[in-house]
């Protein structure tokens, strides 16, 4: 049995839809649901396509998540609140949110992030570097104390890029 037998036209077109929506990055359930509401799809169809796109693999809340985590993680670090809001606002079950950020820790997720800044900053005078440092993890979710760790280990850490440590024997 194909992908796409025993299907009437609007779920056949529906389903092509949502896999061509999948093709360009992985996507919750709740996201291709909200697509297909968008393309006014009605209920019944839309619960037909999500039904046989979890059956082929193509739909997939846990592995998801653990790629959004990933990713987040990786290349955009936030604090686990923001990540769990996140993952909420995609319609990540409770249970996984909390499975996938147990051992999620905000202090060493916020150095890494300062970490991506400091060449980017390094022209600026040190007020002017923590201020952007605060306002940037401030932004990312993370509180204050949290911040201010991040900063203090930000201004003890060696700059690795500086040119008079590229020469070092």
């Amino acid at each position: 049995m194909g992908l796409f037998d025993s299907f009437d036209y609007d779920v056949e077109k529906a389903l092509h839809l949502a896999v061509r929506y999948l093709g360009y990055r992985p996507r919750s359930e709740k996201e291709v649901r909200d697509y297909l509401q968008k393309k006014q799809y009605d209920e019944k169809n839309i619960f037909k396509v999500i039904g046989q796109l979890k059956h082929y693999g193509y739909i997939n809340d846990e592995t998801f998540a653990r790629l959004f985590v990933e990713n987040r993680i990786r290349y955009n670090p936030k604090s686990r609140f923001a990540l769990e809001y996140e993952l909420k606002q995609k319609g990540i079950s409770s249970h996984i949110r909390d499975t996938l950020l147990t051992d999620y820790n905000d202090n060493h997720m916020a150095r890494k992030a300062l970490g991506f800044k400091r060449r980017q900053w390094q022209h600026h005078d040190l007020e002017t570097q923590k201020k952007k440092a605060m306002n940037y993890l401030r932004y990312r979710g993370f509180g204050y104390e949290v911040c201010m760790a991040a900063w203090e280990d930000f201004l003890a850490e060696p700059d690795v890029t500086a040119p008079q440590n590229w020469n070092k024997e």
